[in-house]
């Protein structure tokens, strides 16, 4: 089930709000459990069971790998790190077996020339993300960070909380630890929950899936009607739909969570107004940067072992970022491409972009950005070598076609285009913030609504009347 569809948010939705807040408060959280495993089990049934499984391997983990459980740290003796380590053992063994057997296979036949059959295993959706939060939520405790839940439906509702679910942010159990045990719902957080959701609603069903139809539309074309500006207009309208497909349903996660009480952490903040790469996945994904920080940089050694070790862990890190995203080698190299960037910027390219004009560095990143999609965004490697190649005038084709393909997809989506650069920056972000300074209550009490009214009908609109309404990290 899709944030950004009918059924979502004229049917499940009303009824998990109605439900919710007419139970007393001690029964909320069984609520939220018994919703979310309905919303999972929409689209995948049979995989509510892992899901649950993952829940009961976290729980009695948690509690093993709990120290300071007994009082006594001198006498948890091993079992601690035991359990911590078939924790590790178990979301990564799922990880891997789901997402990345089929790939292994096909990597060896193609190497040994074997004929091994692929498993064809569905993947569960949300995989990525629930593995990451049942992992951190073990070792926090094993650290001695956060203590271990002893209730388990606090935990399990921590895991399969449908907000966060299938897309992220990851939340880290130490953020919600203590939301999950006793949190406020107000009438003024649960109207900021919907302000923010309808502006996910937004950016996902209005902005991301009008520029999508135009990258699918390119990527489809036939080569007599591909030209060089071409290649380049498809990939940067994947490099629109990927952050406010994203982004928006980040900000739909977040809404629904302040609805319920709960107050998740950004995951994005105006990536695509960096002036290098470094700043930009300091705005990208952050709950996925920052995770890889603090449970594989760090604890490698990260920045305290001399130059050569921070080098060969940042490189592991981005290498296991793109591993993550899917079992393709393209977005293996599209971890290893920026992990490259990020080396370079941190040895010397940064001192010298400092000495650069700010248009200067905004222009390298966004075009560094823009390639990194182009690697991103196709599994075939033949078809991302050939885009690659048609993006930089190595494919054979003119600048632009003589039909006047890129001029006629340009100018039908030049007023989108010319929208999508100006809401991926903070500039009406601003612009709200001083109409509220000079006008408080215009603001809050009409200017917000109509806002809120006008994205939910016009969303309401296109998705009742287009059928094109995919989720591309879904596949993740």
């Amino acid at each position: 089930m899709l944030f950004s569809s009918t059924t979502f948010l004229f049917a499940f939705l009303p009824i998990v709000l109605i439900t919710y807040f007419i139970v007393p408060r001690v029964c909320r959280n069984a609520v939220l459990f018994v919703f979310s495993l309905v919303f999972y089990a929409w689209g995948e049934p049979v995989y509510v069971v892992l899901m649950i499984a993952s829940t009961i391997v976290a729980y009695v983990t948690g509690l093993l790998a709990d120290k300071t459980r007994k009082g006594d740290k001198d006498k948890a003796g091993k079992l601690p790190l035991a359990a911590m380590l078939f924790a590790v053992v178990w979301n990564m063994g799922l990880l891997l077996f789901f997402k990345y057997t089929d790939f292994f296979i096909n990597t060896a036949n193609s190497a040994f020339g074997t004929d091994i059959k692929p498993l064809g295993l569905a993947l569960p959706i949300g995989i990525s993300f629930y593995s990451f939060q049942t992992l951190s939520y073990v070792i926090d405790v094993y650290r001695g960070n956060v203590k271990s839940q002893k209730n388990f439906l606090h935990l399990a509702t921590y895991v399969a909380l449908f907000p966060q679910l299938i897309a992220g942010p990851i939340v880290r159990y130490i953020d919600v630890a203590e939301q999950l045990e006793e949190r406020h719902e107000t009438l003024e957080k649960f109207s900021q929950g919907v302000k923010r959701f309808c502006v996910g609603l937004g950016k996902k069903v209005i902005l991301a899936n009008a520029i999508g139809e135009l990258y699918d539309t390119i990527s489809a074309a036939p080569r007599e009607q591909m030209s060089v500006c071409a290649a380049w207009l498809g990939i940067i309208a994947f490099t629109f739909q990927i952050y406010f497909d994203f982004s928006g349903y980040s900000d739909m996660a977040i809404g629904l969570g302040k609805m319920f009480g709960f107050d998740f952490l950004e995951n994005f903040n105006y990536p695509y107004i960096s002036d290098s790469i470094t700043e930009f996945w300091r705005r990208w994904h952050i709950s996925l940067s920052s995770w890889f920080r603090d449970y594989v940089y760090i604890p490698l050694g990260g920045n305290r072992k001399g130059k050569a070790r921070q080098c060969v862990n940042i490189m592991a890190v981005w290498f296991l970022t793109g591993f993550w995203h899917g079992a393709n080698w393209n977005f293996m190299m599209w971890g290893v491409y920026f992990g490259v960037i990020l080396l370079l910027e941190k040895n010397f390219l940064l001192k010298a972009l400092g000495k650069a004009p700010k248009a200067v560095r905004h222009i390298y990143a966004l075009l560094l950005i823009v390639i990194g999609w182009g690697i991103f965004a196709y599994e075939d490697t033949s078809a991302l070598i050939q885009n690659l190649k048609n993006m930089f005038g190595l494919g054979g084709l003119p600048l632009i076609d003589d039909n006047s393909y890129f001029r006629f997809w340009l100018g039908q989506n030049a007023l989108l285009l010319v929208i999508l650069c100006i809401t991926s920056t903070p500039l009406i972000k601003k612009l709200g913030e001083k109409l509220s300074a000079k006008a408080p209550q215009i603001y809050s009490c009409v200017c917000q609504p109509v806002m809120c009214i006008a994205l939910l009908v016009i969303s309401s609109a296109y998705l009742a009347g287009n059928s094109f309404n995919p989720f591309m990290y879904f596949r993740f």
